[in-house]
């Protein structure tokens, strides 16, 4: 074998080298990916199990977080001012959701159920009075997103879903043209 043939093999070689190696990395990166993605997922009901959890465990932030959303004049300065405090950690939670499916990483399946959750929290008075005095706090593209939703026809939250308060309310978005 002379010089010339023991170039050409080496050279192929490591050209089969590089393909294996490209090909190694690609498949690390897709697992990578999908690690992400479960993780953003878990993430996001995370972050809702822990704003919904103390609603659960304490009877009177559940009553300030229903009454908040329905009819902010029902509460107290002290309890509207907790109401801004939950309405923020909800709409934080939902935001860091959207982020996540704006880049990529949660399912669409599971995003449009965030999403449906979210049309009808949105149009409640007490979320809508929120965001309108604090909307600043948010995302550009989280405030632009939340405009751009599309209306419910019966709005439908923890406030409303047993029937108790008035469901047919009509359904304003804030800073949305009809």
């Amino acid at each position: 074998m002379n010089w010339e043939a023991i170039n050409a093999m080496s050279q192929l070689v490591s050209s089969v080298a590089v393909v294996l190696s490209v090909l190694y990395l690609a498949i690390q990166l897709r697992s990578s990916t999908r690690v992400a993605k479960v993780a953003a997922q878990d993430a996001a009901a995370s972050a809702l199990r822990d704003f919904t959890k103390p609603l659960m465990e304490n009877a009177e932030l559940g009553r300030v977080w229903r009454a908040g959303l329905e009819d902010l004049d029902a509460l107290s300065p002290d309890d509207q001012a907790r109401f801004f405090h939950a309405a923020h950690q909800f709409l934080k939670a939902l935001e860091t959701i959207h982020f996540h499916y704006a880049y990529g990483l949660l399912d669409v399946q599971l995003w449009n159920g965030w999403r449906e959750l979210l049309r009808h929290y949105v149009v409640s008075p007490g979320i809508a009075h929120y965001l309108e005095r604090r909307g600043e706090v948010f995302s550009e593209r989280f405030r632009k997103f939340l405009t751009e939703l599309e209306p419910v026809s019966e709005r439908l939250t923890v406030g409303t879903l047993l029937g108790k308060e008035n469901r047919r309310q009509p359904v304003v978005y804030p800073n949305h043209e009809p």
